[in-house]
């Protein structure tokens, strides 16, 4: 078996959005470094596909013609022009963002399928300042001194990377927190979540919005319903695990009984059928507030633990923390240290722009009952919901199109 060295500064670890975006953002700074994954692409992800703003925005700060010329020509990429809250009595609340005059292209979501997206984002990899190794997985991590020796191997090769600095970008399940000891799932701060491919899901809309369905009884939870193209849509129902452990609900079953018995949406798949395994996946949220940074480490995405704890969103959280990891890795090439005194402040930077969902996320935790009771009633509110939609959701859209993000380093 052939056996391979590389030594570099910077080693990646995992090749999802999180990934991927840390590396794409090094190379606009010029930082070479190498980037692996256990899969080869494409490859499945179970996720609920949807792109939010967050997404968008990094997308727009990798290439701004990106969404314009790419992700809305091709029927891959399905461009939605808003959401919709379904009530527990069934009544549809749609909020459809029409593009103002000139901004035709500013669309506010997007769902595609992982499979779809994150190869998209693969083929973004700048080969002059990436080395990208897929279908590599690391088997052993050490650290002497400053230098991280990682341990892979490939179907017909081994290789020992040196370097002095990893990126744990490699998810849920990460190797890196393994190492470091860190690997232990929270109740309080995951949210069980299953998702299945369904087609022909009646009363969709024209401007494929993206649907949401808080069941009153059942708290801290939201059933969805995401557009995709030739008349297929991602389904699924996630729930913090702590409730479904205290009220000994299975997620599985749950997600079969609101398609088959709910009231408000089992009229919408009398007609429709499955057309792939339901499937589970697990999400680690940002209300955890996990060390994400330390001597010569950096962590990124899932395996920061960063996923939104109000909606379960974790691409584009994923993508930020990978732009601002960037930023800091600069900083530590700059001063050729990457001591947490140096790069520390990175988890100031990814947590304060999470401060507003962690606290209402943990507020939710003390009166759960009261979580998807607001949310309802927010939404079915025409004033509150209009404001929300008119001034508050346009202004972050503008945002997203407009703004870059600013990174404070000291």
């Amino acid at each position: 078996m052939a056996l391979e060295k590389i030594n570099t500064s910077i080693c990646i670890i995992g090749a999802g959005p999180a990934g991927t975006s840390t590396s794409i953002f090094l190379s606009k700074l010029g930082i070479k470094h190498i980037i692996v994954d256990s899969a080869n692409f494409p490859r499945k992800k179970v996720c609920g596909d949807g792109l939010d703003l967050k997404s968008l925005r990094m997308l727009n700060h990798i290439d701004p013609k990106i969404i314009p010329n790419e992700l809305l020509n091709t029927p891959d990429f399905t461009p939605s022009w808003g959401f919709r809250i379904i009530s527990p009595k069934g009544v549809n609340s749609d909020f459809i963002l029409n593009p103002e005059k000139g901004y035709e292209k500013r669309v506010p979501f997007i769902v595609s399928k992982r499979i779809i997206f994150d190869n998209f984002l693969i083929k973004k990899l700048d080969s002059s300042t990436a080395d990208f190794r897929q279908g590599t997985k690391i088997t052993s991590i050490s650290k002497e001194g400053e230098t991280w020796t990682l341990k892979a191997s490939t179907a017909d090769s081994e290789l020992t990377i040196t370097c002095k600095l990893i990126v744990g970008a490699d998810g849920d399940h990460s190797t890196v927190l393994k190492h470091l000891g860190d690997r232990k799932v929270n109740r309080r701060h995951y949210i069980g979540s299953v998702r299945q491919y369904w087609k022909n899901v009646s009363g969709m809309s024209n401007h494929n919005l993206l649907e949401i369905y808080y069941p009153k009884n059942l708290p801290m939870s939201y059933f969805w319903i995401f557009p995709l193209s030739n008349g297929e849509a991602n389904v699924g129902y996630a729930i913090t695990n702590e409730i479904a452990k205290n009220f000994n609900l299975n997620i599985r079953e749950t997600f079969k009984e609101i398609i088959e018995k709910d009231p408000a949406i089992s009229h919408r798949f009398k007609d429709a059928t499955p057309i792939a395994e339901l499937e589970g996946m697990g999400i680690p949220v940002a209300s955890l507030q996990r060390k994400v940074v330390g001597n010569g480490w950096i962590l990124v995405g899932d395996a920061a633990s960063m996923a939104s704890p109000t909606s379960g969103e974790g691409i584009g959280t994923g993508m930020m923390t990978g732009y601002i990891a960037a930023k800091f890795i600069e900083k530590g090439i700059k001063a050729n240290d990457f001591s947490e005194v140096v790069i520390g402040n990175y988890s100031r930077e990814i947590f304060k722009r999470m401060k507003l969902e962690i606290r209402n996320y943990n507020l939710s935790l003390k009166y759960p009952f009261i979580a998807n009771l607001v949310a309802n009633y927010l939404i079915g509110n025409n004033f509150i919901s209009r404001f929300i939609v008119n001034y508050k959701f346009r202004g972050l859209l503008k945002t997203c199109y407009e703004k870059e993000v600013e990174v404070e380093l000291e």
